[in-house]
């Protein structure tokens, strides 16, 4: 297991991936984000990031949601619903330049 430079808990579980910041060789610079994951595919997962800024003209907030496109490493695992820490990297395919590299709270069931 390596280091990647960021105060994040690693995973508990070893993985084979070769795009997992941990376990393989993928680099993590840049944009550190929290979200909500809102679908999973197979090695990859879909976050909703809020965003809430005042407008000054109607003094009144404006709430923006975004979706970024991440890698999920099979170390980390996360599932729909649970809340994660995303890091910008390289870009892995068309749409995905984030990897997940910490989930901070799960499904509860």
């Amino acid at each position: 297991m390596r280091d990647i430079g960021y105060d994040v808990k690693p995973p508990e579980k070893e993985c084979e991936d070769e795009n997992c910041p941990f376990h393989g060789k993928l680099p993590v610079r840049g944009q550190v984000f929290r979200g909500r994951v809102v679908k999973t595919y197979e090695k990859s997962a879909v976050i909703e990031k809020e965003l809430l800024r005042y407008v000054p003209k109607y003094e009144r907030y404006l709430k923006k949601i975004s979706k970024i496109h991440a890698h999920n490493p099979p170390c980390i695992d996360a599932r729909e619903g649970d809340n994660v820490t995303i890091i910008e990297c390289r870009p892995l395919s068309k749409t995905k330049s984030f990897v997940i590299v910490e989930k901070v709270s799960g499904v509860e069931e």
